[in-house]
């Protein structure tokens, strides 16, 4: 089972963004937050192909506090079908990850 997660979503303005970040954060849901962006996406919405521009929030987490991590997203997220994406972590610096798990359990 993977220990550790990267998690990601899009939105629609760097304030969105960071404050999804930010708000992540303060609740010890992530580690750390990187905001990205702009990014243009292109996709389907509802029978339409799309083109926006956007900025990424990439959270480190824990696979144990991602669900907190999805229904806190979800509650504060401006679209009503976020991206929310999650990609295993199988190798990284010990002393990193330990300091991860430190900063979502509150330690």
């Amino acid at each position: 089972m993977t220990t550790h997660v990267l998690a990601c979503t899009t939105t629609d303005s760097e304030q969105s963004a960071r404050e999804l970040a930010a708000s992540a954060i303060e609740a010890r849901l992530a580690a750390c937050a990187q905001v990205e962006g702009p990014i243009t996406s292109v996709y389907r919405w509802q029978g339409e192909v799309e083109t926006a521009t956007e900025w990424r929030v990439t959270y480190k987490t824990t696979a144990a506090r991602y669900p907190d991590l999805q229904a806190h997203l979800l509650a504060r997220h401006p679209y009503d079908t976020p991206e929310l994406i999650t990609t295993p972590v199988t190798g990284g610096s010990d002393a990193y990850l330990r300091w991860l798990e430190e900063q979502v359990s509150g330690s």
